[in-house]
């Protein structure tokens, strides 16, 4: 079923996240998106690789990205008890892996890769694994990564840094904190051609952490 040519599961997720985003400025909370390329290629396949804070990571990255079909890589745990998040990870056509199951995870990374192929979606997948607690960055798994790079060879890597996200999980989420400025700064694209995965990942983490604030 499609409500004005989109699919309706489309529809609903971005009407979610557009009134969760209003909430969060209920609250006096800023979320700033900047784009060093406001036009990202269309013609490729988009891995958007960021580093993870909280939970209101997800939402302005849905929203400001929507042109490009996200889709996610996310643990399993996201699929239930977050309003809005845990539908669309559901039933957005995401991957919900099990940490505990290394090689699972990197077998159901593989098919969903194939998937974003065929449907000309984009990724998003934030490779420290798990959200900081205190904004400090963590190293980056590489399985995943190399996994989507292999069964993706004419991807792009979209590095995305985000800035004070943390801060309004610092209390489990409540209460929730009033005035918080998050950011996000979405940067140019990382052609990986020529340089092996390990080397492209490196330059990748290296771009994200560079540019988060403290």
């Amino acid at each position: 079923m499609r409500v004005w040519g989109w699919p309706v599961q489309k529809v609903v997720v971005d009407i979610l996240n557009f009134f969760l985003l209003r909430c969060l400025n209920l609250l006096g909370t800023r979320i700033n998106v900047n784009f060093e390329e406001r036009d990202l290629p269309k013609n490729r396949s988009l891995i958007f690789a960021s580093n993870h804070q909280s939970t209101y990571d997800i939402p302005p990255l849905i929203w400001h990205l929507r042109k490009y079909s996200p889709k996610f890589v996310a643990k399993k745990e996201l699929g239930k008890g977050f309003p809005s998040i845990s539908f669309h990870l559901r039933e957005g056509g995401n991957v919900l892996i099990d940490r505990r199951d290394p090689t699972g995870s990197l077998e159901a990374i593989a098919q969903f890769a194939k998937r974003v192929k065929e449907k000309h979606w984009s990724v998003i997948i934030f490779p420290e694994g798990t959200r900081t607690r205190n904004g400090q960055p963590k190293k980056f798994q590489r399985g995943g990564l190399i996994t989507l790079l292999e069964h993706l060879p004419d991807a792009l890597l979209v590095p995305v840094s985000i800035s004070h996200s943390w801060k309004l999980a610092q209390w489990k989420y409540f209460p929730m904190p009033v005035g918080i400025r998050m950011e996000v700064f979405i940067q140019k694209p990382i052609d990986p051609a020529g340089l092996t995965h390990e080397k492209a990942i490196e330059v990748l983490e290296e771009a994200v952490k560079r540019e988060i604030k403290n």
